[in-house]
């Protein structure tokens, strides 16, 4: 009986369930805990048997991330490219925050996966659908970055500003030395003090919360429209 059990859990195993079994172990107990022999276990399964499916763990990262890509909505044909580009990337930071592990496994892979680059390859025919030339294309992608895929690389860690009652629970050393640093720096603390930040929503380390991922997507998706309009090169050639 055993036997047949475990023929039949042979059976039923394939790349999918493989891969939707990795996602849901990464989203529970984080990515960290993502192994062959755990997630062989999870699937009832014995280790040897996962490698028919994905070649070894790098492969079933490369898997995973595909298979995250595989829940962004699809770009609607029937809106303008910028609301189609804006709210397709919206459509990636949701899928993101609920995989947050997800940032982490791409930021680490050494090349794009044919699903990666399939998403990318999409993004870009909107773009060209709504008659912005490649040249355009070209550097608005460069300026989006890793926004595409719903999050953003922030150049320093600040997270955010010390409220007033976090400087009152500081011990007087500490609190001197944040005058001190404020006195110094007074732009800096000023900008970083100004408004706090969603600590609920970031994705990954910074200040990357909705409001401030919104706030650049719009900066950018409006810049590139203004050049659109205008005829913009890069060869700084604008026609009459």
């Amino acid at each position: 009986m055993a036997e047949r059990t475990d023929a039949v859990r042979r059976e039923r195993l394939d790349r999918d369930r493989v891969l939707r079994a990795a996602v849901v172990l990464a989203d529970e107990d984080g990515i960290d805990a993502v192994s062959m022999r755990r997630l062989a276990q999870v699937l009832g399964v014995v280790p040897m048997a996962l490698y028919k499916h994905v070649a070894h763990k790098d492969a079933l990262l490369d898997g995973m991330v595909d298979a995250v890509l595989g829940e962004i909505d699809a770009p609607d044909p029937t809106v303008g490219w910028a609301e189609a580009v804006r709210a397709r990337i919206l459509s990636a930071r949701e899928v993101v925050l609920r995989h947050p592990w997800a940032r982490r496994v791409m930021e680490s892979r050494a090349a794009p996966t044919p699903v990666v680059l399939a998403y990318m390859d999409s993004t870009i025919g909107t773009f060209l659908a709504g008659g912005l030339s490649v040249d355009l294309v070209h550097h608005a992608m460069h300026a989006l970055g890793s926004r595409i895929f719903g999050f953003t690389q922030e150049l320093y860690d600040t997270g955010p500003g010390p409220t007033p009652e976090d400087l009152a629970a500081l011990g007087p050393q500490a609190q001197a030395a944040m005058q001190q640093l404020a006195a110094m720096f007074p732009n800096v603390a000023t900008v970083a003090t100004s408004r706090p930040h969603d600590p609920s929503s970031v994705v990954g380390s910074g200040c990357d919360d909705r409001f401030e991922f919104e706030f650049g997507l719009d900066l950018l998706l409006g810049g590139i429209e203004r050049l659109h309009r205008r005829g913009w090169s890069s060869l700084g050639e604008v026609p009459a």
